[in-house]
């Protein structure tokens, strides 16, 4: 399995595990599909502290080197800051918490999550609401993205990066930083392309990383509404699944590493996650496929925030600076 390089020669591989576990899957179930994920050839695992889960994913881990399936700097774990570990010094707390679960002395890439401190409780529903939300500030950003960089001078993690940022929240930060992101995890999958933000990154040798890669069939309820496209059912991608014999889930994953982003699929049924793993190596698509999938692209974004909502926020369109970029 090819992979990719950082712009700082970190070497990343193409398609990674996610293990959000949308609220309903337990953390052991979790961790038995990293454990089965690494076993099957996946080398990188996508964790995050308010995933509940990083114990049980730490001793998936612990178990498949010791068991020597895969040594741990063939492995690539990325770990991200909750929006409540924002505060002076918090950032090492998180990390240094995230590394005693997931059983490592480093951790391969540190996102900081979301580029608020707003919160909501694990499983919390749609309108949950802190009354402590806040927009985003460039300043504040930046103090959290100082104490990242001190993480790195620290040799604790290997490469930084950004989640759910627009272009507008990019350029206020990205001229700020000491010590640039390699990678920004976005929504992405046929469904929502994020034409304007993927190029952005690629232009800068951001790596794109995208999550809900096939739509997220599985997420909460909070992240769901009435007008939402899965991509799974999109007619050009079942069309594509049907001439090449495969599911619609294939169809958007090769698209993904096609393109050239890293989707980061997650399953616990390891019939899916193995074949999620195959199929990029497998029977490509066609340019002619590619332009149709990049034809039909419906803007539509599932993951929209809303939880995170300011007090005088008209919508959850303003957490995207929507109108802005």
């Amino acid at each position: 399995m090819a992979t990719r390089k950082l712009f700082n020669g970190t070497e990343i591989p193409p398609i990674g595990l996610g293990t959000f576990g949308s609220d309903n899957i337990a953390p052991e179930e979790v961790g038995e599909a990293v454990y089965g994920a690494v076993n099957a050839g996946y080398r990188l695992i996508d964790c995050a502290a308010i995933y509940g889960n990083e114990d049980k994913i730490g001793e998936a881990i612990e178990k498949a080197v010791n068991e020597g399936l895969v040594d741990r700097e063939e492995l690539f774990i990325t770990s991200k800051v909750w929006n409540d570990m924002h505060g002076k010094g918090d950032v090492l707390l998180s990390l240094a918490k995230s590394l005693r679960d997931l059983k490592l002395d480093y951790i391969d890439m540190y996102f900081v999550h979301w580029p608020f401190p707003n919160y909501h409780a694990p499983g919390c529903d749609g309108d949950a609401r802190s009354p402590d939300s806040r927009p985003f500030d460039a300043n504040e950003f930046i103090a959290v993205w100082r104490q990242m960089e001190k993480l790195m001078y620290m040799g604790l993690v290997r490469s930084l990066g950004m989640s759910n940022m627009t272009i507008a929240k990019l350029d206020a930060v990205l001229p700020q930083c000491r010590i640039r992101p390699a990678a920004l995890e976005m929504e992405l999958h046929p469904a929502f392309q994020q034409p304007a933000l993927f190029n952005y990154c690629v232009e800068r040798a951001i790596q794109p990383i995208g999550f809900c890669p096939i739509g997220s069939p599985n997420r909460p309820e909070r992240d769901r509404a009435p007008e939402d496209v899965s991509a799974i059912e999109m007619p050009e991608i079942v069309a594509i699944a049907e001439a090449h014999n495969v599911h619609p889930a294939i169809i958007c994953l090769k698209w993904a590493v096609q393109r050239g982003q890293i989707p980061i699929p997650f399953s616990t049924n390891k019939e899916k996650y193995i074949s999620n793993l195959k199929c990029i190596d497998e029977a490509p698509l066609t340019e002619d496929e590619m332009s149709q999938i990049e034809a039909a692209d419906k803007g539509c974004r599932l993951i929209k925030g809303q939880v995170f909502l300011w007090e005088d926020a008209a919508s959850w369109h303003d957490i995207w600076d929507e109108g802005v970029n």
